[in-house]
């Protein structure tokens, strides 16, 4: 997981954000960022909705319309006539089927079809009414709810980046080490390993699916498997902060108080209490961590991949 060089992680993005000339106006919306960076870690499967839905290129634009707690439509701007929102359904509902091996998706900001959230709903008579998500959004949610989604245009924002960026990793180590053998064991296994980077996340939802697997066994399968990811998934879209960050450094901490002496012990303390008072990013009190459980800690304790999310490469830990 550490290793920019390994298999890359299939996930989807909009086909404007890498380049694609696929917009309404024949533009497009290039993203450095996903094409610089994530694309040496990210298989990206490329994909617009509209084009698929035969709008052409260049197109009239759509935007939602319609009126609060009922489906906003997708309908020409100019040509409220042309309406294309059963097509847009239809083609993001076969996407999500098709390809279910993804393990994220990244999204256009703002697009009646591809917007994650705040997309403008205009009421019939044109004036902008409320917001929601976009119509291909709207499918990838209802065909496969576990999935990450996150808009390219959020992900300046590092604590966001960091998170959607986990969220695939994590994601991904249960599409290859739980699904294609599954057992209890195996689910029991996952969640041993993911442990602190959960509680970073959401520490409720660390809690709850503890209890739950406690007495999983008693239950199906295939209904355990279900229900498990489907709340991992839930509980790790909750944004780390530096509380909950420095809760689990110190949980960490405590499975090394025996094996290291008074003065690396205040060290630690020093550099983890530096981050909780913002002095410092993620990556100072993780570092030094990291190099003592590498000497001193056990098997449990360095398996745990809130160490190593991500490659760290992608640098993500030092601006959070």
């Amino acid at each position: 997981m550490s290793d920019l060089t390994a298999g890359k992680i299939p996930v989807g993005i909009s086909a404007c954000l890498t380049g694609q000339k696929v917009r309404y106006n024949g533009g497009h919306k290039q993203s450095r960022y996903c094409l610089d960076v994530l694309q040496d870690c990210f298989e990206f499967k490329t994909f617009c909705p509209e084009v698929a839905a035969g709008l052409g290129i260049p197109r009239e634009p759509i935007r939602l319309v319609g009126l609060p707690d009922e489906l906003p439509r997708a309908l020409g701007t100019n040509d409220p006539s042309l309406d294309a929102t059963d097509d847009l359904l239809a083609v993001g509902t076969e996407f999500a089927r098709q390809n279910r091996d993804l393990r994220g998706f990244i999204l256009m900001k703002g697009s009646p079809s591809c917007g994650m959230e705040r997309v403008k709903v205009y009421h019939p008579n044109g004036m902008p009414n409320t917001a929601d998500q976009g119509l291909f959004v709207r499918t990838l949610r209802q065909t496969n709810p576990e999935l990450p989604l996150e808009e390219e245009a959020r992900m300046n924002d590092a604590v966001l980046r960091e998170n959607f960026i986990a969220r695939v990793f994590a994601y991904d180590d249960w599409k290859t080490s739980i699904e294609p053998d599954p057992s209890y064991h195996a689910i029991i296994q996952f969640h041993s390993r993911q442990k602190y980077l959960l509680m970073a996340h959401h520490y409720e939802g660390y809690r709850e699916l503890g209890r739950y697997l406690a007495d999983a066994h008693q239950q199906p399968l295939p209904e355990v498997m279900q229900h498990y990811i489907s709340r991992f998934m839930h509980h790790m879209r909750h944004k780390a902060t530096r509380k909950t960050h420095t809760n689990v450094l110190m949980h960490i901490l405590g499975y090394l108080k025996k094996e290291i002496d008074s003065e690396c012990k205040q060290e630690l303390l020093d550099a983890i209490e530096q981050y909780r008072q913002e002095h410092v990013h993620l990556v100072v009190p993780l570092a030094l961590l990291k190099h003592y459980v590498k000497r001193f800690g056990s098997d449990y304790i360095r398996s745990q991949t809130y160490l190593n999310p991500h490659p760290h490469e992608l640098g993500l830990r030092n601006y959070i």
